[in-house]
């Protein structure tokens, strides 16, 4: 049981890491653009959910953990086909945790960069000031 618990907390590692850098990071910003605006211009409801799923990292994070509990064969508490269930809803909850925790450690560091920028800025200013 221990080992299948560190194996939840590990696994969703990849699964947070995949689902942020597609719907967050630069290197997929054209696809998430042509994504996010399919999933408004879309005339059937199937067709804009479907889009939507690649711009939301908790609708994406389920279909990484699908990939991932098949690449894995990975379940939790039972071996049967409960067992999957089980570990995909707890492997989708711990990456969202995941990646919420970086979501806010990012917004932390860039109000930090603001911040100094801000003094820097006002420290130019008073230093051109004084100079003439």
């Amino acid at each position: 049981m221990n080992e299948q618990i560190i194996k939840l907390f590990i696994l969703a590692i990849p699964v947070a890491c995949i689902a942020w850098t597609v719907t967050h990071e630069e290197v997929f910003r054209e696809p998430r653009e042509y994504f996010m605006s399919q999933s408004v211009s879309r005339k059937t409801i199937l067709g804009r959910k479907f889009f939507y799923l690649f711009t939301c990292e908790y609708c994406f994070s389920h279909y990484v953990v699908l990939a991932m509990l098949f690449i894995t064969n990975y379940h939790l508490l039972f071996l049967d086909w409960r067992g999957y269930l089980i570990a995909g809803f707890s492997l989708v909850w711990i990456a969202n945790l995941y990646m919420s925790i970086f979501g806010r450690l990012r917004l932390g560091i860039r109000k930090e960069r603001t911040v100094i920028k801000a003094m820097d800025d006002e420290s130019a200013k008073k230093e051109d000031h004084i100079q003439t």
